[in-house]
């Protein structure tokens, strides 16, 4: 008889901790997603003002040009354009 309670016991604590466990598993992979979200806003699309491209944000080339923040595909279309703006 006292085998099956102990038996019963620990059955109890088991389930507990494995309930334990999985909430927080759950909780870890919460954070990891709203990473991940915060990731994808780095991966938004942007058109390159002379060309006309579009391409991730995070792997453009930035330009400041007085307060306004300008992301272009690559160094040409960079140097492209502040050049353009010489000219005028």
């Amino acid at each position: 008889m006292w085998r099956l309670i102990f038996f019963i016991g620990l059955l109890y604590v088991f389930f507990k901790v494995r309930k334990l466990v999985k909430q927080i598993r759950g909780s870890v992979n919460q954070s990891l997603s709203n990473n991940q979200t915060n990731n994808q806003l780095d991966d938004l699309m942007i058109k390159d003002p002379v060309c006309e491209v579009y391409f991730p944000r995070r792997e453009g080339v930035h330009l400041n040009d007085h307060g306004k923040d300008l992301y272009f595909c690559s160094k040409k279309c960079r140097d492209t354009y502040l050049l353009q703006k010489k000219s005028f």
